[in-house]
């Protein structure tokens, strides 16, 4: 496209070019030659005062050298006799003589006729022929003939004697075309630069013009290729950046499309982690015999197949390039949605030995949070619990409100506590030794994340792990969530 755009700039200009330097270079040379015959008509019309004077051979060729072309011998004067007979015209330079003599003026006969006035008379070299002066004299007007080497300008002029005389100025070709050269190369010149600098501009504007086509199409074979974080920079003409911006949000909605299906899955898959910890746990009472270890070995295995489900839904949804921070929506109770699964997860607890306390739940406590997610967060952060934990190991779930936009939900536990929390919050990774698909932790910080909260992880007060998981009641990003962050980062780091 942008190589077309060339072509075609250079036609037009080439063309436009053409239509203007080819008639003005003939302009040129038709004003050379009209420059030149101006001039030697100027020379001629030097002659006609003297002329009108006399016709005296030595006085005219005085003339006719003071001319600049008389000084280059360019110059010639036809004087007619009385008849109107050029000198050249058949009459016999002997009879002349004789006339001469017959007068008593003796010697030259031509030079004596002419000063008589009754013999044809030609000062300078002639160039043309009879013929042509003859027309000269019946035109009554300049006339320009070709001639060998250049022109011959023929200017009628009338003499004292009442005759007509005949001034040949001779205008060299050189003359003719003086200075046509150059104003011709000047002319190509200023063609070829406005044809290079027309290419130049189109190559320019071309280039900007294809590199945003060429980028949507470079992004539209990466996405196709799977690449959904490609996106295409919205520049160039309006129509360019009209269909990027379209292609941009086509890949927007591709990727929140897949990633939300990805999302699902996985959450749905972990969902799958609660009633399979409990039949983990309780496959444990069942004691000996072939039937009690094929079915532990068919929990293993489904659990198993849940944890490879968890992982490759992550690993599909990193590689999308999931959103973070979604929306939350919804309006649930969160101290109703904790009762319930603290009663769930009670009987387990007591089948364990577990000792399980419950605080800040008397009262209602919204949050901007659905409850199919909140359910989900609660039993992440309590199956965390026992399956991370020892049997006999003590839990708590305290809620604090603080204040009119924030609630508080602390988990925690007696166990040995979490070596390393930051890669225990790192997106799609556990804590490093247990199995642990670490999506757990990351549906808790998603959900929290999306109400403009957080997710930290400590050492609690009964000597293990704390995971302090704040919300935003009012949906609305905090004020100076930086300070919080800080904070909640700082009491992580003292655990």
């Amino acid at each position: 496209m942008r190589w077309a755009l060339v072509r075609i700039s250079l036609a037009v200009t080439t063309m436009v070019v053409l239509a203007f330097a080819v008639p003005l270079a003939l302009v040129v040379r038709e004003m050379a030659a009209d420059r030149a015959l101006g001039n030697a008509e100027r020379q001629a019309s030097a002659i006609a005062p003297v002329l009108a004077i006399t016709t005296d051979r030595a006085q005219l060729q005085r003339a006719v050298a003071s001319t600049e072309a008389g000084a280059d011998g360019r110059i010639a004067v036809h004087v007619p006799d009385p008849d109107g007979a050029v000198a050249g015209d058949g009459g016999d330079g002997g009879d002349g003589g004789e006339e001469g003599t017959g007068e008593g003026a003796g010697g030259d006969a031509d030079g004596d006729a002419a000063a008589d006035g009754g013999e044809a008379l030609t000062i300078g070299d002639r160039r043309t022929s009879e013929a042509d002066l003859r027309a000269a004299l019946r035109y009554g007007r300049a006339v320009s003939l070709p001639v060998d080497g250049g022109t011959a300008l023929l200017q009628p002029i009338a003499v004292d004697s009442g005759g007509i005389a005949v001034v040949e100025v001779f205008v060299p070709s050189a003359d003719l075309a003086s200075g046509v050269t150059t104003a011709w190369l000047v002319l190509a010149g200023v063609g070829v630069a406005l044809v290079v600098g027309s290419v130049a501009v189109a190559d320019r504007l071309g280039r900007r013009t294809v590199r945003p086509a060429e980028q949507l199409a470079a992004a539209a074979r990466e996405l196709g290729e799977g690449r959904l974080s490609v996106r295409v920079p919205e520049q160039g003409p309006a129509e360019l950046r009209a269909a990027a911006e379209a292609f941009n949000a086509m890949a927007r909605q591709v990727a929140g499309l897949l990633a939300g299906e990805r999302e699902m899955a996985a959450d749905l898959s972990h969902r799958l982690r609660t009633p399979l910890t409990v039949l983990r746990l309780n496959t444990a009472s069942l004691g000996g015999g072939d039937a009690a270890e094929q079915t532990r070995q068919a929990v293993d295995q489904l659990e198993a197949e849940v944890d490879t489900i968890i992982r490759t839904a992550r690993e599909q949804r990193s590689a999308l390039g999931g959103s973070e921070g979604e929306a939350a929506g919804g309006d649930t109770d969160a101290a109703e949605v904790i009762r319930e699964r603290m009663a769930f997860w009670s009987a387990l607890a007591e089948d364990e030995g577990r000792e399980a306390s419950l605080a800040g739940v008397e009262e209602p406590v919204r949050v901007p949070v659905a409850r199919a997610d909140l359910v989900a967060v609660v039993d992440a952060l309590l199956g965390n619990v026992f399956r991370h934990t020892p049997e006999g190991t003590a839990f708590a779930v305290d809620v604090h409100r603080g204040g009119s936009d924030t609630v508080i939900v602390l988990v925690s536990d007696a166990g040995e506590g979490i070596a390393d929390a930051e890669e225990a919050l790192r997106r799609g990774h556990g804590d490093g030794g247990t199995g642990s698909t670490g999506l757990g932790l990351d549906i808790v910080r998603r959900v929290a994340e999306a109400t403009g909260g957080d997710v930290r992880i400590g050492s609690s007060v009964l000597g293990g792990a704390e995971v302090r998981l704040w919300l935003n009641a009012s949906g609305r990003p905090p004020a100076t969530p930086g300070r919080s962050r800080r904070g909640a980062r700082r009491r992580a780091g003292r655990g």
